[in-house]
Formats: structure tokens, C-alpha cells, sequence
């Protein structure tokens, strides 16, 4: 695979790296995207299941659902592209800014991660805010309830309507910005206000680089494009770092 000489010098010189990934990462393991002619959202309204008032009207088949998604997520594996990102920690400041919910790059290695869309191994009371690990609840398909306080138990996932969680927005947005190169990769980065996250990026002076199966509404600001699979391209990128960084 052939790199640019302009792209090699920014990764001889880069310090801080962020990954802003999206769907199609996700996708190479197995996990259906939300746009595109096989999306989730093609199957079901998004307003039916993921939104505050379709599980308050309706908890057990949100929370059903949920499981059937956590059911798809707990059976995939972490495929070439996130293990890339991962191993290369050791070279870089590496943050990961995701708008995936599967946890993938946390099992794969990622230490630093800013989770925009909430994380569906989590759970929560809408009550008291306490927090349950899906493993405690996984035998259920019936929505369960808080044992302090008896509320209904949530998936920890921002739906339809709802803020992104601010820490996590700032920090990946602050980590962007202080970038050298930032990757955004498996993602059409039309869904704001998440999509900011890589323009925040190019107006801090980072190096701007997609990686995508076919060209976005982004390519036309990015400085460097690939289109193929992620699982293919970042061990390639990782091949080339370990040759001048080991």
C-alpha cells in the first residue's frame, strides 16, 4: 500500500493522535450500522424504540431490544482495525473518540476513550442515577428494576432527543484539537453535534485523514483520504510506524 511522503513525515513527527470513529468500524466486526441499505434503521423507526418516551410507554420492548443489540455486540470481536489503534499506544498519545456504543476498542486494548453516544454494556436507574453493568442484568428480557430504589433500569445509550454526555463531548473535542494527525475512520460524519469533533480538529491545525469505504460530505476537507476497510488500512499505517518508531 502506498503512502504519501507528506502523510509518513506527519507520523515520524506526530506526538497526540485521535481516532473519531464511527459505525463502520464496527461494521467489520459484525455490527449492523445505522445508515446504509442493510441499517438498523431500516428495519425499525428509530422514534419506536430509541427515545425516553418509547421506553417510558413501552420499557419492556426498548429494554428487550437492547438486549437482542447487547446479544449481537457480546458475540463480535474486535477485528484488525480497532487492535491496530491499540497497539498503537505505543508509539503515540493516542485518544479514541467514538460514536460506537459496542465497547469494541476498550476490549481491544484502547485505554483512552471518549465514549459521544453512551456505551450499552452500561445501565442506569432513571431514579437515582445507579449504575449496573450488563452482565447483572443479561437474563432478563423484561425491563428490571433498581434495587435501591425501584425505578426502571436504562440502557446508558443517548437516544433521539437527548444530549451528549459534556464531559465526554469536551474531552474528545479538547483532545482533537491538540491533535497532530486526527483519523476519522468508518464514519460520514453527518451527525452532529458529534461531527464537529474532526472540524474542531482541521481548524486547530491537525492533520486531517479518512479512512472510509467510499468518500464522504468530509473528504473534500481532509487532507489525506483512503477508501477501503479500516481492518485493512490501519495495520498497513501500523506497519509503517513500527519502522521508524521501534
Amino acid at each position: 500500500m502506498y503512502f504519501k511522503k507528506e502523510f509518513l513525515d506527519k507520523l515520524k513527527d506526530g506526538k497526540k493522535i485521535v481516532f473519531f470513529t464511527g459505525a463502520g468500524i464496527s461494521a467489520e466486526s459484525g455490527i449492523s450500522t445505522f445508515r446504509g441499505k442493510d441499517g438498523i434503521w431500516n428495519k425499525m423507526k428509530p422514534e419506536e424504540l430509541a427515545n425516553f418516551d418509547a421506553f417510558i410507554r413501552n420499557p419492556d420492548l426498548v429494554w428487550e431490544w437492547y438486549q437482542h443489540r447487547r446479544n449481537i455486540v457480546n458475540n463480535a470481536l474486535p477485528n484488525a482495525g480497532h487492535t491496530a489503534i491499540a497497539e498503537l499506544e505505543k508509539f503515540y498519545e493516542v485518544s479514541v473518540v467514538t460514536q460506537n456504543i459496542d465497547n469494541l476498542h476498550r476490549r481491544a486494548g484502547s485505554t483512552k476513550i471518549f465514549e459521544l453516544h453512551g456505551n450499552i454494556e452500561r445501565n442506569f436507574c432513571i431514579e437515582c442515577h445507579t449504575f449496573y453493568n450488563s452482565p447483572e442484568l443479561e437474563t432478563t428480557n423484561t425491563v428490571p428494576k433498581c434495587k435501591k430504589c425501584g425505578g426502571l433500569i436504562r440502557p446508558d445509550v443517548v437516544w433521539f432527543g437527548e444530549m451528549l454526555p459534556q464531559d465526554e463531548f469536551s474531552g474528545g473535542e479538547k483532545a482533537a484539537e491538540w491533535s497532530d494527525i486526527c483519523f476519522v475512520v468508518g464514519t460520514s460524519a453527518v451527525v452532529y453535534p458529534a461531527a464537529h469533533i474532526p472540524i474542531s480538529a482541521k481548524r486547530a491545525g491537525s492533520y486531517l485523514v479518512e479512512i472510509n469505504i467510499e468518500p464522504t460530505e468530509l473528504s473534500r476537507y481532509t487532507d489525506y483520504s483512503w477508501f477501503g476497510k479500516a481492518g485493512e488500512i490501519l495495520p498497513k499505517i501500523l506497519e509503517e510506524v513500527k519502522k521508524f518508531k521501534n
